[in-house]
C-alpha cells in the first residue's frame, strides 16, 4: 500500500496518552516534566490549565512552548495538532520523543490517525504507542456511563492499570479481566500513583505491528493458545470474570493462504462498511504465491499494510486477523474471511 516508510533517523517516536479524568495522567505528565530521567520529551497537552505544572520548573517560555529545567518542553494544542508538531520539529535542540495527551473525554482515534496518516507529520515522526491509563477503583463506574472509557482501552497498545492500592486483590483481578475482555492484546502494567517506569510507556514500538511480531511471534494467536505464557504481563489470577458485559469485543480469525484478488477487495469493503465500529484491526496474512508475510493494521476506516519479512521454513503459512470493535458480526466476518482463501 505504501512503500516509502523506511524509518529514518529523524523520525521521532510519538506516544498518545489517553485515560479518563482522574486516572492519573497529570501525575504521569508531571513526572516526565520534572524527574531527572536524562531524556528530553516534548509533551503536548490540550489545555495547560488542567495540568498543575509548577512554575519553578519552567525555565523560559516563548508563548506556546515552555521549557523545563530537565530539558523537556511542554506546549498546548489550541487548534491544530499538525501545526504544533511542526512547530516542535523546527526547534534546534531536538528531543527524544513526543507525548500527546488527549483530553479525558477524547477518543484517541483522531489523534492516532494524524500520526498514522498525515504525510508531513509522518515524515518526521512515527506513532510509537497508544497508552491508556485506567483507574482500577473507578473503572466499573466509568464503563457504565461512558463509551469513551471503553474505546480508550480498546484502542490501547499499553494499559497502565493505576491506583491498584485502592482495590482488593479480587477487585483488581476483575478489573484486569474486564480490560482483557475489551482488548486481549494490550500489555498491562499495574501501578500505584502512576509509578510506571517511563521506559515501559515511551519508545516501546508497540504500535508498530512488525516490530511487535518480531519480538512476540504469537502476538495475534487466539487467546486460548497464548494467553498465559507471560508475554503480555499476565498474572495467574486473571481468570476472574469481567465486571460486566462490555460492548467492545475482539474477533480473532484464522485461515490458510489468501487469494489476494479476493482478500484485498474484501478487507476494503469491510473497513468501509464497518469502519466506525472497528476501533483497531491487526493481522498477518499469508498471500498465495507470495514468499513474504503481509502485515496489516488499521484504525477505523484507515488501513495499511506491507510486507514484513519472508516466511521462515518452519512457519505454517497461516493468516490471522484480529478486529477490536463494537457490534461486530463475528459469524459474518468469519465466513466472509474464510471465503477469501485461495483454492
Amino acid at each position: 500500500m505504501s512503500e516509502a516508510q523506511a524509518p529514518t533517523q529523524t523520525q521521532i517516536p510519538v506516544t498518545v496518552l489517553t485515560g479518563y479524568l482522574g486516572s492519573g495522567k497529570t501525575t504521569l505528565l508531571n513526572r516526565i516534566l520534572s524527574e531527572n530521567h536524562g531524556r528530553r520529551y516534548a509533551v503536548i497537552v490540550n489545555e495547560f490549565g488542567e495540568i498543575g505544572i509548577d512554575n519553578d520548573l519552567i525555565v523560559e517560555s516563548d508563548e506556546e512552548i515552555y521549557e523545563m529545567n530537565n530539558g523537556c518542553v511542554c506546549c498546548t494544542v489550541r487548534g491544530d495538532l499538525v501545526r504544533v508538531v511542526e512547530g516542535l520539529m523546527r526547534r534546534p535542540g531536538r528531543f527524544d520523543a513526543i507525548l500527546v495527551e488527549t483530553t479525558g473525554l477524547a477518543d484517541p482515534a483522531p489523534v492516532a490517525q494524524t500520526f498514522f496518516m498525515d504525510e508531513d507529520v509522518r515524515a518526521k515522526t512515527r506513532l510509537d504507542a497508544v497508552v491508556a491509563l485506567v483507574d482500577a477503583k473507578h473503572l466499573p463506574l466509568r464503563l457504565k456511563d461512558s463509551k469513551e472509557a471503553e474505546d480508550q482501552i480498546a484502542f490501547a497498545d499499553v494499559v497502565v492499570l493505576n491506583k491498584t492500592d485502592l482495590v482488593t486483590p479480587e477487585e483488581l483481578a476483575q478489573v484486569e479481566a474486564t480490560v482483557r475482555a475489551i482488548n486481549p492484546s494490550a500489555r498491562i502494567h499495574r501501578t500505584e500513583r502512576s509509578g510506571v517506569n517511563l521506559t515501559e510507556v515511551l519508545d516501546r514500538g508497540a504500535f508498530d505491528l512488525k516490530r511487535v511480531l518480531d519480538s512476540d511471534p504469537h502476538f495475534l494467536d487466539s487467546d486460548d493458545q497464548h494467553d498465559h505464557d507471560g508475554h503480555h504481563g499476565h498474572h495467574d489470577h486473571a481468570h476472574a470474570s469481567p465486571i460486566h458485559d462490555v460492548s467492545v469485543k475482539s474477533v480473532s480469525l484464522r485461515g490458510g493462504e489468501m487469494d489476494p484478488k479476493k482478500f484485498f477487495p474484501w478487507i476494503e469493503k469491510i473497513t468501509q462498511m464497518e469502519g466506525p465500529n472497528i476501533l483497531r484491526l491487526k493481522g498477518v496474512i499469508a498471500l498465495k504465491d507470495d514468499p513474504d508475510r503481509y502485515v496489516l493494521q488499521g484504525v477505523h476506516m484507515i488501513i495499511e499494510g506491507d510486507h514484513q519479512r519472508p516466511w521462515k521454513a518452519d512457519e505454517k503459512h497461516e493468516s490471522r486477523l484480529v478486529f477490536i470493535g463494537r457490534d461486530l458480526d463475528e459469524d459474518r466476518l468469519r465466513k466472509s474471511f474464510e471465503a477469501c482463501q485461495a483454492a
